[in-house]
């Protein structure tokens, strides 16, 4: 009973279609490194004793996350890509695509969330949160040095998601490969404020659909880069200049107390 059930799991793993198994597994090899080791949590455990004579140690902790998770998902999925699959990267998004339709629905995207993003941040709560590294909110070049680190980290994340797992998963599942790559994004927002949480399950879509529609993952990380910049910028401002009001004249406010 137990060799026929074993060679029937083998039988059935060799029909199944080895690139997608591939797809799958490396995924869940690359996000599982990510978690172990080139996270905040990882560096706080055994790096940061190393970085406290440093004069901003947790700026130091989140670029190792962010150029950490950059090396985890972009470069073995390169190799694979070349070397397993052999074929080009520009086919998993690595283009510009559709220019046009690209810039457009970044543009719409991004023109939808900004005032929701500028309504949230009138609540304190909000801009305690935001950015996550305080001392971003107190020096502009912390600051600089922090957000390019996001974008960094951004480009990995928008890519092992929309790039490899939602390109590499299309040809077999079609526009389903949306909803799988969804998946994952949104477990992996676990332990965030609930209504992000929430909404990272439509936000997952969108970006799903907006790279198959543009052949390209750059233009999600424009959107979702754009998003966390307006969410950072915003709070920064707002705690600046202690103006927490969502009317026009505290826009004016805000003008002046910066220049």
């Amino acid at each position: 009973m137990l060799k026929k059930e074993i060679k029937d799991f083998i039988s059935t793993l060799k029909d199944l279609d080895r690139k997608i198994v591939n797809v799958f597994l490396a995924v869940s090899v690359l996000q599982t490194f990510s978690w172990y080791f080139t996270s905040r949590r990882f560096f706080r455990e055994n790096l940061f004793e190393y970085f406290l004579q440093h004069k901003d140690p947790y700026l130091i902790e989140y670029l190792y996350w962010f150029l950490g998770d950059f090396l985890t998902f972009v470069i073995p999925t390169i190799f694979i890509i070349k070397f397993f699959f052999k074929e080009n990267i520009a086919d998993y998004g690595f283009r510009l695509g559709e220019r046009r339709k690209g810039f457009v629905l970044s543009i719409i995207f991004l023109s939808v969330m900004i005032p929701i993003i500028w309504f949230a941040s009138s609540s304190n709560d909000f801009i305690q949160k935001y950015p996550h590294l305080s001392s971003a909110r107190e020096s502009w070049n912390v600051f600089m040095i922090y957000e390019f680190g996001m974008l960094v980290y951004m480009i990995g994340w928008e890519f092992i998601w929309r790039g490899f797992m939602l390109f590499g998963l299309e040809k077999k599942f079609g526009s389903y490969a949306i909803f799988i790559q969804m998946i994952p994004f949104v477990i992996l927002h676990n332990g965030k404020p609930f209504l992000e949480t929430l909404g990272s399950i439509p936000g997952g879509i969108a970006l799903g659909w907006l790279a198959l529609r543009t052949r390209s993952f750059y233009y999600c990380v424009a959107v979702h880069i754009g998003v966390m910049y307006s969410i950072d910028l915003i709070s920064v401002i707002r705690f600046r200049t202690n103006e927490y009001g969502i009317g026009i004249e505290s826009i004016f406010n805000i003008i002046g107390d910066i220049f």
